[in-house]
């Protein structure tokens, strides 16, 4: 099930202004939500994997359990290290690839571009989200889409692109130059992706 709950909360809960969103939810409420904000009972290891699964799902976009639990057990079919190939799965979604070229302010807002077939995929448009963008991929938004005003800023914003990354003159085109490695990838806030594996690896 998608949260639809409020965001600055989760923000809140982590200590991180995890979705970059310019106005800063932990300015004036800096403390964890709830009666006794700063006050937590210690975590048994099952809640350390809970909550190291929440961060990573809001780290990209508020994930469904689903989308994570399909996206682990393709990285669990391949060679190498478990846990890298999760997290580059996650960060070559395409939703998450609009984002890091900074054709869409946030991840949510990325999302939306997709969804609503702003964006193209060598030339045609993919509004799938959880689209796997490989290396090579050529990744552009429409013409309607380079006028809208969140657009804009985001290509404006000081926000810096991940170097695996590369981006035309243009600012409205960029592709996968290469295959994101585990230490690249510029999460938001710490993450265990290990114990989120194994979290994943009991509930499949």
């Amino acid at each position: 099930m998608r949260y639809t709950g409020p965001k600055n909360r989760i923000a809140r809960k982590f200590g991180c202004n995890i979705f970059g969103r310019n106005r800063n939810p932990l300015i004036h409420k800096p403390n964890p939500p709830g009666v006794h904000g700063a006050k937590r009972r210690k975590k048994s290891d099952f809640g350390f994997q809970l909550e190291e699964k929440q961060k990573l799902r809001a780290a990209y976009g508020l994930l469904t359990n689903k989308q994570l639990i399909i996206t682990y057990q393709k990285a669990s079919k391949s060679a190498g290290n478990t846990s890298h190939n999760f997290l580059q799965r996650l960060e070559c979604r395409l939703d998450n690839i609009v984002y890091r070229l900074k054709f869409a302010p946030t991840i949510f807002a990325a999302q939306q571009l997709v969804a609503h077939g702003h964006v193209l995929v060598n030339g045609k448009k993919v509004d799938i989200r959880s689209f796997n963008v490989k290396q090579g991929m050529v990744i552009s938004i429409k013409e309607k889409a380079k006028k809208m005003i969140i657009v804009k800023e985001a290509q404006e914003s000081a926000r810096e692109m991940p170097e695996y990354l590369t981006l035309e003159s243009d600012k409205s085109t960029g592709s996968l130059g290469s295959i994101p490695l585990f230490d690249q990838i510029p999460l938001p806030l710490v993450v265990d992706v290990a114990l989120v594996c194994e979290f994943l690896a009991h509930t499949t």
